[in-house]
């Protein structure tokens, strides 16, 4: 398989790149076009040093940068950022897929002194893997509160038209297959934001950073919809952005349902034409 780096798609030249592939039918071959996600190194520095490179596909990266800091801990709420711009070399010049935050003074001498000086996000170093089993579980509901109780209902007919929403908003996966879905719905199941990544944990990042940014935040009367399964890491996060339900296509872990038990969030995985399980907190479903 060749890439063609100087060829992009025009439907999205950022996040979609073209490729030559020699397809096989039974015992037929043809040479033909074929479309993959970019995939693409991204580092987020604070006061201008390393703090991540998380691998993401391009595009809404302040939103990314921004949760991606406040579901690892580093800031608290958008009012711990005074600023977000693109980082220069030593010529001031712009570099590319590098965002430098600044925090205010407390915060930043905290971060910087408290992490490595480069940390790459794989599942080894993640904060999914460094937050396993029961006790980090106790450990998180410490410093992060379950969900108040709240009288949300949501009709169970709101639900079966979520995935057919999310999936015909997909549109680089409509080209590619390569990518997941984060979608943020209201209680009467209207698609309000939808972020695309080749990391379903980007994708949730960036609706928060979105959030974050431009409000309303955070998420307390939404649905969080995920492509693929719903991990420990993804109810971590819609924990910390206080959305009271999520609903993915696939399966849950184990531990994402301990977490949103605990957590009060309402969790339904296997959502499918017009069936679905409802793991934690049926109370909401109506």
């Amino acid at each position: 398989m060749a890439l063609s780096n100087s060829w992009r798609s025009a439907l999205d030249p950022e996040r979609v790149m073209q490729v030559e592939v020699t397809h096989w039918q039974e015992s037929d071959s043809v040479v033909r076009a074929d479309q993959l996600t970019i995939e693409e190194p991204f580092e987020v520095r604070i006061g201008h040093q390393s703090l991540a490179v998380i691998m993401r596909t391009p595009g809404n990266d302040a939103e990314l940068a921004l949760g991606f800091l406040l579901t690892e801990g580093v800031i608290q709420q958008f009012s711990d950022v005074l600023a977000i711009e693109s980082d220069v070399d030593e010529d001031d010049l712009p570099l590319a897929n590098v965002l430098n935050i600044t925090l205010c003074s407390q915060l930043q001498q905290d971060s910087i002194h408290a992490q490595p000086a480069t940390f790459e996000r794989h599942f080894a170093v993640s904060a999914s893997c460094g937050l396993c089993g029961k006790n980090s579980i106790a450990d998180l509901m410490l410093s992060v509160p379950p969900l108040e109780l709240d009288a949300l209902r949501i009709h169970s007919a709101t639900f079966y038209k979520l995935a057919e929403q999310l999936r015909s908003r997909q549109q680089v996966f409509q080209y590619t297959g390569g990518l997941h879905a984060a979608g943020l719905f209201t209680a009467a199941g209207e698609l309000q934001l939808l972020r695309e990544d080749i990391g379903r944990h980007n994708a949730v990042d960036k609706l928060i950073g979105y959030g974050m940014l431009h409000g309303p935040f955070p998420y307390r009367e939404h649905i969080l919809m995920v492509s693929g399964r719903t991990s420990f890491e993804i109810i971590q996060k819609a924990l910390l952005a206080r959305i009271p339900c999520v609903a993915a296509i696939s399966a849950p872990s184990s531990l994402a349902v301990e977490l949103a038990e605990q957590g009060g969030i309402t969790l339904v995985g296997f959502l499918r034409d017009h069936s679905m399980n409802v793991y934690t907190h049926p109370e909401r479903i109506i």
